[in-house]
């Protein structure tokens, strides 16, 4: 065998036996073993009382496990695990102990230990936030690196559920703990969430938060969960600017056509569900390519940045604007019928008409418009747009300055 076997008599502690891995595990010879004191090899086994009670021990259970170290001939130290039995031979009673040599294990738990801090360390140091939740108890270990995030110091934050629960943002709430919910039931690998979370100041912070089951009951039930969050809250800024530069027209803010053909598809989508009346409207700046050419193109886009941004003010809060293309914008008028969106439009013509554009340096600017109606005019957005365009088209031609109803060509 590769472990040390000693077979010994437990009224004397001496070894009556022993293979040549135990003696060879010491660096002594057969003889220098044999008949003498288990005690004498034992660095912390200390006179016969204390074997006495280890004896006892021995005899009243099946097996004995004992963690030590062997003395070496040469002065070392040999750390073993030792697992002793006793049998019963003829009217003797004696003791087999196993003894692994366990240095380089001890070593190599020592080293994990020392790596299991540094891995602890670095994962703190990394992240924004270490927890640990404990489900039965409701008990949360928030690390002191979480509790900055938030702006709490370390001996803050009552470590229970509650603390974290009630504050995420109402709007997220539900959906978060659907997701907890379901990561517990193993409906998901994992837990992954995405969500606002309140902070000492109640402003909410972005944060991104990752979790797993680590331990389980005995029937497979979960009893400890171990995440980390991250603070998120500057990439969900930049991702929001993004955004809204992808659907906003970079001169004038307004919502681009893509964005604002999304806005009339839904539109159209509402009104065919419920019958409910809907316009649209074609607007154009009146005789703009003379401001380009009189004034040059810079002062031609500061006109139009100015008049989207004075359209846009002037609209009720339910209606929509976007910039079609050029100087021409398209006006959404939800639940509106023709009379309503005619009254939309003299507003516009009305604000265009009051503005002291020679403060801008140009003279006055005014409006051309096509309004069509669904369903009279068109019951998808291609018809409704092309009879738009063609009451904007008459508008021009009778004058400019006004706004024509397609259904009244």
């Amino acid at each position: 065998m590769a472990d040390a076997v000693y077979l010994l008599d437990p009224e004397t502690s001496d070894i009556v036996w022993c293979n040549r891995a135990a003696y060879a595990m010491l660096g002594l010879s057969e003889e220098e073993v044999l008949h003498h004191s288990v005690l004498s090899l034992q660095k912390d086994v200390i006179g016969l009382p204390q074997w006495e009670d280890i004896r006892r021990v021995i005899e009243g259970g099946d097996a004995y496990t004992f963690v030590g170290r062997h003395r070496r001939y040469d002065g070392g130290e040999v750390a073993v695990e030792v697992v002793t039995t006793h049998f019963e031979s003829g009217k003797h009673t004696f003791f087999l102990s196993v003894a692994r040599d366990i240095g380089k294990r001890m070593a190599l738990e020592k080293e994990l230990q020392t790596r299991e801090h540094s891995v602890w360390f670095a994962l703190n140091e990394a992240t924004d936030g270490i927890w640990e939740w404990e489900i039965n108890s409701e008990k949360v270990f928030f690390s002191p690196q979480l509790k900055k995030m938030l702006g709490y110091g370390p001996e803050e934050m009552h470590p229970h559920l509650k603390t974290w629960a009630e504050n995420i943002h109402p709007d997220d709430k539900v959906r978060v703990l659907e997701i907890l919910s379901e990561h517990l039931k193993g409906i998901r690998g994992d837990y992954r969430a995405e969500y606002r979370l309140r902070n000492r100041n109640g402003h909410y912070i972005w944060v991104q938060d990752r979790g797993k089951v680590c331990n389980r009951s005995e029937t497979g039930a979960p009893t400890h969960v171990v995440g980390m969050v991250q603070n998120i809250t500057e990439y969900k800024q930049l991702q929001s600017q993004l955004e809204e530069l992808a659907a906003n027209d970079v001169l004038t803010g307004l919502p681009n056509r893509r964005e604002g053909e999304e806005q009339m598809r839904h539109q159209l989508a509402f009104a065919l569900r419920t019958t409910m009346p809907f316009c649209i409207a074609v607007i154009d700046f009146d005789f703009f390519k003379k401001i380009n050419d009189l004034h040059g193109h810079q002062k031609g886009d500061e006109i139009l940045a100015f008049g989207a941004q004075l359209m846009r003010s002037h609209i009720r809060t339910s209606d929509y604007i976007y910039r079609w293309g050029g100087e021409e914008f398209v006006a959404i008028f939800p639940a509106s019928d023709s009379e309503q969106a005619l009254t939309a439009m003299e507003h516009l013509h009305g604000a265009f008409r009051t503005t002291e554009w020679e403060r801008l340096g140009v003279g006055p600017v005014t409006l051309s418009a096509g309004v069509a109606c669904f369903p009279a005019d068109g019951s998808d957005f291609p018809m409704l747009l092309k009879a738009a365009d063609t009451a904007l088209y008459k508008a021009k031609s009778e004058g400019r300055n006004r706004t024509v109803l397609a259904g009244e060509i």
